[in-house]
């Protein structure tokens, strides 16, 4: 299996979001203002939260993979040649992890606020 680009990553994005989509889219709403009993019958994703989680973390070990362990090909002169575009890739693959860790984690640190 090949990926190039923000692949992995992007994926990553999506599959944390539909991991949290139980979750997260209530407290949204309630911060919204938008509220009633209905908000709290929102969980019908919640039993598709673990295979959302794993791919989650499937996908930032693959981004991980691409930007530390797979030697990089690129042509000198070439934007992917240059030091500084590899920092920035990681310094974006740490900022998005966090991200989605803290995102990933909002079912078990919630009951903390309210």
């Amino acid at each position: 299996m090949q990926f190039s680009g923000k692949g992995p990553l992007v994926a990553g994005v999506l599959a944390a979001i539909g991991a949290s989509v139980c979750c997260v889219g209530p407290l949204v709403l309630l911060a919204l203002g938008i509220g009633g009993s209905w908000v709290s019958s929102l969980t019908a994703m919640d039993p598709y939260r673990p295979v959302f989680i794993g791919l989650t973390l499937l996908f930032l070990g693959l981004a991980f993979r691409k930007l530390y362990l797979v030697p990089r090909a690129c042509t000198p002169g070439t934007a992917c040649a240059e030091p500084r575009t590899l920092e920035r890739q990681r310094l974006v693959f740490w900022v998005v992890a966090a991200l989605l860790l803290g995102l990933l984690a909002v079912p078990w640190l919630a009951p903390l606020f309210y």
